[in-house]
């Protein structure tokens, strides 16, 4: 709770009354109160604009902490083995056979962090078949094995391979394979102590109405390498900033709506591309909560090796939204 003061003064049949709090100070003057019977009403409005000021900088303190907790959290999970900072490389992999490893003469040469050769791994269509060397070990989802058929990041659990600090799996991209990299000591997870953000501000917290489609439109978005998504949209969210209405659209992420965002500070203060946000899903009076202190930069900002979807112009916005994280320099 913050510092408050109140002064009463009954000099000259008036009483003064001041309130101070961090470091604002607001004066009301009340005249010609003669008796205390009188003073009881005066106390008891005193009473209550002084507990009003004391809830609003409970919560002020109490969000301020969430949103501290939720960019800690944010941090960590950069930093974790299947964080975006990890990232070493995609490589595509062709019809046949793909030798790989950090020696030149491998079809597929990694970094050189990584051993000299694991093997192959042989596309047939489809199929992708892991056929690893001897020396050094290679794990496949933690259990040492020979040959093994892998299973792409499409199906929501990708087979992992690793060895030392070294792990692959294999990305499935359209009609396309690839082995996407992780360092798990790479550089930049050191590199990373912080993300700078604007100041956490209430301003910024706003309730947007939701405004249902008659059913699910499906909205394209463009990556930077220009390739076209479709995305599942249920409606607009309408919202104010000021006097101002602006319309976001959102995407149907699981049990929560994803946000693409742009605003005037890209490309000045924040990410060049936008922001990404989520959201929770409508309330019973299709209302949605917009927290843009939790607006954050997309992986692209963090890794050359991510490609991510870009804001679909509807979700251009003539607004700084000074609020959330700011572009990120590694």
């Amino acid at each position: 709770m913050l510092p408050l003061s109140a002064y009463l003064s009954n000099a000259s049949g008036f009483l003064n009354v001041s309130l101070a709090t961090e470091g604002f100070l607001l004066p009301v003057t009340f005249f010609y109160i003669y008796t205390m019977k009188r003073n009881l009403p005066l106390c008891l409005l005193l009473l209550m604009v002084a507990t009003s000021y004391s809830c609003r900088d409970t919560l002020d303190t109490n969000y301020k902490k969430e949103i501290s907790d939720w960019r800690e959290t944010r941090i960590e999970r950069l930093k974790s083995k299947t964080g975006w900072l990890n990232l070493a490389g995609i490589f595509w992999l062709e019809e046949g056979e793909n030798s790989f490893g950090s020696d030149s003469s491998n079809s597929i040469v990694f970094p050189p962090s990584a051993a000299s050769f694991y093997g192959s791994i042989l596309k047939t269509g489809d199929s992708i078949l892991l056929k690893p060397s001897s020396n050094p070990e290679i794990t496949v989802n933690g259990q040492v094995s020979g040959e093994t058929l892998l299973v792409s990041d499409d199906s929501g659990n990708p087979s992992l391979m690793e060895s030392g600090s070294i792990a692959w799996y294999i990305i499935k991209r359209e009609d396309r394979y690839a082995i996407r990299l992780r360092d798990y000591n790479h550089p930049r997870i050191a590199a990373l102590d912080s993300i700078p953000c604007y100041e956490t501000s209430g301003k910024w917290r706003v309730v947007a109405d939701f405004i249902p489609f008659d059913t699910l439109r499906q909205v394209e978005t463009t990556t930077a390498t220009g390739r076209v998504d479709l995305s599942n949209c249920p409606g607009e969210l309408v919202f104010r900033i000021g006097f101002k209405k602006y319309t976001l659209l959102p995407f149907l992420e699981g049990d929560e709506l994803f946000i693409i965002v742009a605003d005037k500070t890209n490309g000045i203060e924040t990410y060049g591309n936008g922001r990404f946000m989520y959201a929770a899903l409508p309330d019973s009076l299709n209302k949605v909560i917009l927290d843009f202190n939790k607006a954050y930069n997309p992986p692209c900002a963090l890794t050359p090796f991510a490609n991510c979807p870009m804001p679909p112009r509807e979700n251009i916005l003539d607004l700084k939204i000074e609020a959330g994280e700011k572009e990120v320099h590694l």
